[in-house]
């Protein structure tokens, strides 16, 4: 298992200051997240050039816009632009060997589902989604890319909320290259059991985001990480996992502590 942070979370004026930043701190990678309205040749430049220069590896890239999450739209063009936007992600992923993710949708659900969890998808809909990562996977092939599948929790989306929900797509869809990517923060409202629920999908998962059950650095809520990582070892993970979360504090100190903190639980699992 290797660590790895979100861009926007490490101080610094510039990718390369940031990449260099969190090879001091004991990081293996980054996740950048790019404005897609303002991509150009430089960006892509140094983003592909960025483990040359500074030993960081952009394992996670995603493009950020109002299109992200809109998928499944019901407005056409929306979805059309959306579908386009996340095929784009993938081919800076191709020259990276990087991983990207999907969602059936994002954003705030309206109304809130406060009695309606696990909602399931009618069957259309899901045969569209089904053809959909095969559409996006189609767009890995020869490369190391990976699309994954992200569970997100009720309040963020309407179906796919459980690790064992997005097995059970991506064991209809049959795709290489995809694969689950898991995000603690959002296993901590909808699994019962994390360290069961990861261990059911064992094999499947491709990549980790961490943030504790208030969305906060690993070790400020109340998830065993212990239990989550050694569950992550006994399911056969051995990727990134990515810090995406909040931090209380000074970044240049609490980002170290971090790392120190999840190595030393890491280690006991290498």
């Amino acid at each position: 298992m290797k660590l790895s942070c979100t861009d926007v979370m490490v101080p610094g004026d510039t990718l390369e200051e940031k990449a260099k930043r969190l090879k001091d701190w004991g990081f293996d990678g980054i996740a950048v997240f790019s404005d897609y309205r303002k991509w150009n040749d430089e960006k892509f430049d140094e983003v592909t050039s960025l483990k040359e220069r500074t030993g960081i590896n952009v394992c996670e890239f995603v493009f950020i816009d109002n299109l992200y999450g809109h998928l499944m739209d019901n407005d056409l063009e929306i979805k059309k632009q959306s579908r386009q936007m996340y095929k784009d992600t993938i081919s800076v992923c191709r020259e990276l060997g990087a991983i990207s993710e999907m969602e059936h949708d994002y954003g705030a659900q309206d109304p809130l589902p406060l009695f309606e969890p696990y909602q399931k998808m009618p069957r259309d809909e899901e045969a569209e989604f089904i053809e959909l990562i095969k559409e996006l996977a189609d767009e890995t092939k020869g490369t190391q890319a990976k699309i994954l599948i992200e569970p997100i929790n009720r309040y963020e989306t309407k179906y796919l909320t459980t690790l064992a929900e997005v097995k059970d797509v991506l064991m209809k869809a049959n795709q290489p290259n995809t694969g689950i990517l898991a995000d603690f923060f959002h296993l901590s409202i909808e699994e019962a059991d994390i360290p069961e629920s990861i261990r059911e999908v064992e094999g499947l998962i491709e990549h980790v985001h961490l943030g504790d059950s208030n969305r906060l650095l690993p070790g400020y809520g109340h998830t065993d990480w212990i239990a989550c990582i050694s569950a992550l070892n006994d399911a056969g993970f051995s990727g990134y996992m990515n810090l995406e979360c909040a931090v209380l504090g000074e970044a240049e100190t609490e980002i170290p502590k971090t790392a120190k903190y999840l190595k030393e639980i890491i280690d006991q699992y290498s």
